[in-house]
This record gives C-alpha cells, structure tokens and sequence, in this order.
C-alpha cells in the first residue's frame, strides 16, 4: 500500500464509543474553542488598537495570539466534527494539510517564545541597548524569521512524511494527524530514516532555544534582584513570569507526552496529554499573560469599557 491513490482516508482516534460522552466531548471542545478564540481574539484588538502596547512585547505577544489561534483552528474542528457526526475519517489530504498547519503553527510558536525571551533578555540586562537592539526593523525581521522557520520545518516534515509507503492500515493513534503515529504506518525503512533525522535536527535545534532560554533567565533573575526597589523588582518580574509559565507549559506538555515511560502509556493517557499540549495552551496562553501584564490589563479594561459606553 502505497500513498494517496491506495490510502484515500484515515482513521483517528475517537474519544469515546458511548454517544453521550461524544456529545460531551463535542461540547467541551467547542468552549474551549470559543474561549481561546475570544481571549486570543481580546489580545489581538487591544494590541492592534492601544498605543501603550506598540511595543517589541506587544508585537511579539500579537504574533503569538495569531499562532494559538492558526494551531487550535487546525485540530480542534475536526475533532468537534467527528465527535458531532459519529465518525473517525480524516481525508488523506485533509491529513496531510493538518500535520503541515499544525507543525507550522508550532514551530512559530517556539520560534516567537525564544525571541520573546531575547525581549525580556534585553529589556532587564541592557536596557540602553534596548531601543537599538529591538527597533521595529529588528521586530519585523525577527518575527518573519520565525514564520519563516515554521513554514520551511512544516514543510520538509509534511513532504517527507507522506512521501513515505503505507502499509501498516490506516489507524492513526491520535485524535488529529501527527507525524509519529503516520510514520507507524510506514513499510519504508530509508524513509524511516530521514524522517527520524528531520526530526533528530529539529530536536537539537529546539535544545539550542531551550539553552538559551535557560540561560537568558538565569541573566534576568540575576539582574533583578540587584534591583534596589521592590516596585522594580515586582515590575520586572510582572513582565517575566507570564513568558516564562508559557514556555514552561509549551515544553513541559510536550516533553512528558514525548519521553513518558512506556509502562505508563495507555490510549487514554496519550489523548489527554494530546490534549493538554495542542489545545489547552492556546487558550491559557492570554489568561497567563492578561493576569500578569498591567498594560494588557489596562487596555482590555479601557476597550470594553469602550465598547458599553457606544451600547449606551
């Protein structure tokens, strides 16, 4: 069995068999959608509308609200759909453009999470290099290299991926078509091979970020507790925090999903933490930074107040 002309659909993992929890999880999903949806949707509006928040924070924080969005977009409805309609099918290309859409997404996302960092870096341990190092030139370049790495990682996997033989059925273990669970299909062992390499490159890269990010947060706590005044400490730490709970959510759900002993893994285990890396992060994503951010804060007050004074 080979590719798209003998393959022409494959199996996902259904949540439940029983129809009343389908159902549930159908309704689940659909509001935690619509929070994400709202919430990313709240961010992108304030960002774009107040002044305040034209910053290499503001715009880095903008990009990230776009790429939870594009990643929860990519998984999340067809879930709902096939929860809704009692069904497992996905379509070979329908497959082929979520794996690329949500490798894509998620290559940004960490790609703008490291360069997030870099801001914060910057903004704590030289903050008079700051408006020169992180001009709206810079911005913009550092924000389309990221895109660009998402695009060019998304893809070199999505082609390779179903460039390979399948001849293992049809059955992905997996609520939403990812590479792993594609590759176990796979009856090609040089195939195999360079996908795993892909994978083993990408891997090292995103140790690379992992260092740095370790490494630049050491540098930040550093530099604020020298700071003399608690006001200061607090201010640094308020515009820290928030980045890194993201980046400790972003990596640690996909890391235990990655590395969990075989003894522990079971079918329910794996959806769940699934679910837990590819879509509850978009949605918590603009809570921790809302909570933490007095300036986001301060403009999403300012823009429903807004919008009940024009209802008025």
């Amino acid at each position: 069995m080979s590719n798209s002309s003998s393959m022409p659909q494959f199996l996902l993992l259904a949540f439940a068999d029983r129809r009343e929890l389908q159902l549930l999880h159908f309704w689940l999903f659909l509001a935690i959608s619509l929070a994400a949806l709202l919430a990313n949707g709240l961010i992108l509006s304030a960002v774009a509308c107040d002044h305040h928040l034209h910053t290499p924070m503001g715009f880095f924080l903008l990009n990230l609200s776009l790429t939870d969005l594009g990643s929860i977009c990519t998984t999340v409805p067809k879930a709902m759909h096939n929860s809704l309609q009692n069904t497992t099918t996905i379509s070979y290309m329908g497959c082929a453009a979520q794996l690329f859409f949500f490798a894509f997404f998620m290559s940004a996302e960490f790609s703008l999470l490291t360069i997030m960092c870099y801001d914060r870096y910057v903004a704590i341990c030289k903050p008079l290099h700051y408006g020169t190092l992180l001009g709206s030139r810079a911005c913009a370049h550092m924000a389309a290299a990221a895109w660009a790495t998402g695009f060019l990682t998304a893809l070199l996997h999505t082609a390779n991926t179903f460039s390979l033989p399948l001849c293992q059925g049809n059955a992905l273990g997996q609520f939403f078509c990812e590479i792993p669970h594609i590759l176990k299909l796979s009856c090609s062992h040089s195939g195999y091979l360079r996908e795993i390499g892909l994978i083993e490159v990408g891997v090292c890269l995103v140790f690379c970020c992992f260092i740095f990010i370790v490494f630049s947060y050491v540098q930040i706590f550093r530099a604020v507790l020298r700071i003399p005044s608690q006001q200061g400490r607090h201010k640094a730490f308020s515009t820290c925090l928030p980045h890194l709970a993201v980046v400790s959510l972003f990596l640690s759900t996909g890391i235990f999903s990655d590395l969990k002993p075989p003894s522990i893994s079971s079918p329910s285990l794996d959806l769940a933490l699934s679910v837990l890396y590819s879509v509850v992060p978009p949605a918590l994503n603009p809570l921790i930074y809302s909570l933490r951010n007095q300036e986001l804060k301060d403009a999403l007050r300012k823009m429903m107040n807004e919008e009940e004074l024009e209802r008025v």
